[in-house]
């Protein structure tokens, strides 16, 4: 005698569910722990930043205090101090003047170079390829003594023209470096194309290959731009103290942590601090998604 028995049913999610499963979390464990390390590391970039903006409203007193505390009032007296006493006004818009005018030269003597380099082949290219990627290793520090004779013989010391020449030639190796490996991966069709239609070189280069090559461009620029702002040992060597008037903003942050003293106005530096990050923060949030997307450009292709 057979007698049917119910079956129970089966727990076990079927294959497609699992084949899913895997999908959407497919490190597992190790992207947990990444997205841990993630968050970390974003407290500790976070929370300096998030420190220094409140020391600018605080006293003395209260900086040297406890140091979670918020201050007691958000008012704008160290900010006006850093601004008119310290003059961080007038070297704000030094910085920028000098930001401006170098990373345009770089970026129009990198991208040619970089272009020449990539897409044409003639004797001594990989020589001089090597010539401006060796440049990223050479320590700047080795080089402050000699670079300091050389620009006062030609008569450019404190002055922003030799500070300007100098921030060119010390940002093309890394510049030349990410350029040429990004137009290598532009089609050769296209430039093909636009010679046979009576394009000149030069006319291919920025009119075809510099919109192309966009996202790059974007991503490198705002590279030199950071590097730039935040450099204080060329400007302490080629702008000496006889020219306040043409200091750079590094420069001026660090005067106020040094000309008072005892009585050093930790406020004011802090307003100054945060007056150098807004414009390089501004900048970045603005272009983000260019900067991500010129990286991961040059990385997929």
């Amino acid at each position: 005698m057979v007698t049917d028995t119910a079956r129970k049913p089966d727990s076990r999610p079927s294959a497609p569910a699992r084949v899913r499963r895997r999908e959407r979390n497919p490190l597992g464990a190790f992207g947990a722990l990444s997205h841990v390390a993630l968050l970390v590391w974003a407290l500790l970039i976070i929370g300096p930043i998030v420190w220094t903006f409140l020391a600018a409203f605080k006293t003395n007193a209260e900086i040297f205090g406890d140091a979670i505390t918020l201050p007691a009032s958000f008012g704008g007296d160290a900010w006006g101090r850093a601004w008119e006493k310290a003059h961080i006004g007038q070297y704000m818009l030094n910085t920028i003047f000098v930001v401006a005018c170098s990373t345009a030269g770089t970026m129009l003597l990198g991208s040619m170079a970089a272009y020449v380099l990539a897409r044409y082949t003639f004797p001594g290219n990989r020589v001089i390829y090597f010539l401006f990627v060796s440049g990223m290793t050479f320590p700047v520090f080795l080089a402050l003594v000699p670079l300091f004779f050389v620009v006062k013989n030609l008569g450019l010391l404190d002055t922003h023209l030799g500070l300007i020449l100098v921030y060119i030639a010390y940002s093309l190796p890394f510049t030349v470096f990410f350029l040429s490996a990004f137009f290598k991966t532009l089609p050769t069709s296209v430039a093909e194309a636009a010679m046979m239609d009576g394009c000149s070189h030069t006319r291919t280069f920025f009119q075809i290959m510099v919109p192309m090559a966009r996202p790059g461009l974007i991503s490198i620029t705002i590279f030199n731009i950071l590097g730039q702002w935040n450099q204080y040992l060329l400007p302490i060597v080629l702008l000496t103290g006889n020219v306040e008037d043409k200091w750079v903003i590094t420069q001026g942050v660090a005067n106020i942590s040094t000309s008072a003293g005892y009585e050093a106005d930790w406020p004011g530096l802090f307003a100054a601090l945060s007056m150098a990050i807004i414009p390089v923060m501004i900048v970045y949030i603005i272009f983000q998604r260019q900067i991500q997307s010129g990286l991961t450009s040059g990385a997929v292709k």
